[in-house]
């Protein structure tokens, strides 16, 4: 049960590492404005589920901290995603938001019936070395003109990092309620859209399949996902291999030509595997010992 929803939380990572792609290919759509399309997609599955089946609307009646902890995460993380992104530099905004992975690994220390163990937090600096290859492959050069934007970053890591481990606090709470959030986190993000930015519509096709994509996968059911995994699952092992998404994007658009291949790359790759693998060798390691005891 709890491999299995590590492997479903596993495929939130997955479906974020085309964010980039898709972002890249949606046009020029201001970020709030794309945040409110994208969480109306995503919250069309859980809308589909809730009509099919009408008696689990009954399990959207959940105390108040609940809501308040997933709208704050989803609407939080990306407002203050994207004030890092429009006062700070991108490179280092990102390196500092992405430090969540780390957060979560040290903070699971804290949740009952868990143990961190110093595997688990080298594993999380291995995969932090790894982003860092990628993201930061021009060079980082922090600014203190910039201090109100690395504040949002640090802000953004620590929002989601918390949101996460709260979430495997309300291990009792149906994964339904993500629905919800994501009705939220549109609505709030139409508001900031209406105040900050000028409407900028899609022109062509393939920038609406890219919309779209964004809505149903890393802005939708990678929630979802997400959300069961870090309930259900091993959650020291999912922040460990969240560090694979930067990775994974990046091979992604090499993949479709957005980038080119290069020696950083792989390193990161190699960082990243052998951090997910160090985290990992409890699980690695009994499954070994159970498949090779002889069956009664």
């Amino acid at each position: 049960m709890k491999f299995k929803a590590t492997l479903i939380g596993f495929s939130a990572i997955l479906m974020w590492s085309l964010l980039a792609l898709f972002t890249a290919a949606s046009g020029t759509m201001p970020p709030f404005q794309l945040s409110a399309i994208c969480f109306s997609i995503g919250s069309l599955p859980g809308i589909i589920v809730l009509l099919l089946k009408p008696q689990r609307l009954a399990l959207l009646k959940q105390p108040a901290k609940v809501w308040i902890v997933g709208i704050a995460g989803l609407f939080g993380y990306h407002f203050l995603y994207f004030t890092a992104l429009r006062n700070a530099p991108a490179v280092e905004a990102g390196l500092i938001a992405y430090l969540w992975p780390l957060l979560i690994v040290v903070g699971s220390a804290l949740l009952p019936g868990e143990r961190l163990r110093w595997y688990h937090i080298a594993g999380a600096f291995c995969g932090l070395a790894g982003t860092i290859l990628i993201v930061a492959r021009n060079g980082v050069q922090f600014d203190d003109a910039y201090a109100m934007g690395y504040g949002a970053a640090l802000a953004c890591a620590f929002t989601w990092s918390a949101y996460s481990l709260l979430t495997r606090r309300f291990d009792a709470v149906s994964t339904d309620v993500v629905t919800g959030f994501c009705l939220a986190t549109a609505a709030l993000s139409f508001l900031c859209h209406l105040g900050l930015e000028t409407t900028v519509w899609p022109e062509t096709a393939t920038q609406w399949i890219a919309v779209a994509g964004l809505g149903l996968l890393p802005v939708g059911a990678a929630f979802y996902a997400w959300d069961y995994g870090v309930k259900n699952g091993n959650i020291q092992i999912l922040g460990v291999a969240s560090y694979a998404a930067p990775v994974l994007s990046t091979l992604v658009l090499i993949l479709f030509g957005f980038a080119e291949p290069s020696w950083r790359i792989a390193l990161a790759c190699l960082f990243v595997t052998g951090g997910a693998v160090l985290a990992a060798k409890d699980v690695i390691f009994r499954d070994r010992a159970e498949a090779a005891q002889p069956a009664e």
